[in-house]
This record gives structure tokens, sequence and C-alpha cells, in this order.
């Protein structure tokens, strides 16, 4: 087996176990000086490679907050500057690359300097949202339960791509007819995503297929939505399958992620025969392949609305 398959292979058994792996950087000096020199993290899923910055090619017009356009072995890819859009200040320069893939879209981040790698469990993961978190989703103890434990946070990065490139992160685009999708009379969708940005894009799209749903911001309140949901139905003398059709998920989530989401309904007999789409940007042959392991009906990348109402509709036609 070769090293980068190993690798693959690695990681994939991390999210059998409810962890993952976060790529930690530093963009500058925080807004306000005092020279603190926050730490960041993203999903190493997320990053194609790490390179020494490349000449970069100004393009005029570009849009605010990318720097140009980078010829990465023959392919050219929009280099946005994390740093302008956190406020931070890149004292020491932006030295390093980091070529990503969202949603089926490649393009590269800017960043001053690349740290380590830290695996983490997602009960170690807690969600930004009610702290003021803006542009940040949650925040990630380094060091588990230690006291003094370090802490990084991990940025929105629906959000970024949506407000620097808006016309390319439309759920449905201009003109476009999306097909509408029966449920049984009476269900809905229960959806999961952390993203506040994502989660109004999902809305976006059920509402256009004439979807009912129910909106979480996690897998822990999707997972005990789902069991209220089921003791409701129980008392009316029905089952979860009156309540709920399907259940779409995002994978990367604080508290609990739509790894274990999945495992758990797929193992719990109340709901194992309730169908799960993973609606995720964790995109390309690999990770798609990986997403499907872990017991899901289907996959979907973010955001492509007529996918995945053809996908949604495949799935609960596929179940009745």
């Amino acid at each position: 087996m070769s090293k980068e398959l190993r690798e693959i292979d690695e990681r994939t058994n991390l999210a059998s176990n409810s962890m993952f792996e976060l790529l930690l950087f530093r963009l500058g000096e925080a807004p306000g000086g005092g020279g603190r020199r926050e730490l960041f993290g993203i999903n190493v899923f997320k990053v194609r490679e790490i390179l020494v910055m490349p000449e970069i090619t100004v393009m005029v017009n570009a849009p605010q907050h990318v720097m140009g356009i980078a010829n990465v072995r023959g392919q050219m890819i929009p280099v946005i500057n994390l740093a302008a859009i956190t406020g931070c200040n890149p004292t020491k320069g932006l030295g390093i690359l980091l070529v990503t893939e969202f949603a089926r879209t490649t393009q590269a981040f800017a960043v001053e300097e690349v740290n380590e790698i830290v695996r983490l469990g997602w009960k170690h993961v807690l969600s930004a949202e009610n702290n003021g978190g803006g542009l940040v989703t949650s925040i990630a103890r380094l060091d588990g339960d230690a006291e003094n434990t370090r802490l990084a946070q991990v940025l929105d990065v629906e959000q970024i791509l949506r407000d620097v490139f808006p016309e390319q992160h439309q759920v449905v685009k201009d003109g476009e007819e999306v097909h509408q999708v029966r449920l049984p009379p009476g269900t809905v969708v229960l959806a999961a995503d952390d993203s506040a940005v994502a989660r109004m894009m999902i809305e976006e799209g059920l509402k256009a297929m004439g979807i009912p749903y129910i909106m979480t911001k996690t897998g822990k309140e999707a997972w005990e939505k789902l069991q209220s949901l089921s003791e409701d139905a129980k008392k009316e003398g029905k089952t979860i399958r009156d309540k709920v059709a399907l259940v779409l998920t995002d994978l990367e989530m604080p508290e609990m992620d739509g790894f274990t989401l999945t495992r758990n309904i797929k193992q719990d007999g109340r709901f194992n025969q309730i169908p799960v789409v993973i609606h995720s940007s964790l995109t390309g042959t690999t990770n798609e392949g990986h997403v499907r392991s872990v017991g899901a009906d289907a996959y979907i990348a973010k955001f492509h609305a007529e996918e995945m109402s053809s996908t949604l509709r495949d799935v609960l036609l596929h179940r009745r």
C-alpha cells in the first residue's frame, strides 16, 4: 500500500472513532495589537497540499481579498488573503499557501505560517456561535480536557467563500428551476449544520423544493431532536418514520460530528430505516467514498440545489 493510501486509511479510521486531524496555522498579529498571534485550524481532509508561497499574478478587478492567481502544477488557483479577512496583521509576511478543496471547488489561502497537525475528538470542539464567533464556527481545545488547554479557532470557510465569491455560491441560480420533492404526509427533513451561512443556504434549497424541515446546529442537537420526536410519535401511537422522512447532515460539527450522528442512527433499531444523506464540503473521490463508508444512504456536495433535489427524491423513492 502506498504512503498516500495508508494516510487516507488512517484518517478514515480516525473518523470511525469520532476523531479528526486539525492543521494549525497563524495569520499574524491579532486585531488590536498587543503582539498576540492566535492559532487557527482547518480539517486536514480539506487541504490538498501546502506550499511555500509561489509567484502570484494580480488580476484586474479581482474580488476584494483575492490576492490573485497562482499556477500550481498547471492549475490556475485563486489565492485568498485570510489575514485581511480576519483583520490580522501578518508581521512575518504571508509565506505559506494552503491549497484546499471545498464543495468541488479549489482555492488557496495565504497564511503566515503552518505550525502542526493535531488529532482531536469532536467532543473537544465547541460551538462558537453563541460567543460572538462571526467568521468562526467553533473553538478547538487542542489539549483535550486539560485546564490550561491551548485554543484554536476553526473558521467558517463556507461564509468566507460566499463573501469572496458570492456569484459562485448561490444555492438556486438565477432562472434555475428546482424540481419539487414530495415527502410522506406529516413528515419533515431533519437537517444539521454548524455554519450559519450553510444553514441559510440549506433552508433556501429546501424551500425551493417545497420540503418542510427542522434545522439544527450540531449532530448532538439533531440526535437529541430525533429522540424527542420518537418519544412524541410513540405517545401518538406512531413511529418515527411518521415524523421524519430523512436526515440531512453536515460532517464537520462541534460536539457530535456527522459521522457519529450517522452511525448512531444506523445502529439504533428505532431509527435505522430513516435514510441519511450527507451534505458536505468535504469533496473529492476519496472523501466522497469515505463518507459513504459510515452507512449514509447518499452524498451531496455543498451547495448544489438540483443535485440535492434529485438525490433526495431518489433516496426517498428507493426507501418506499
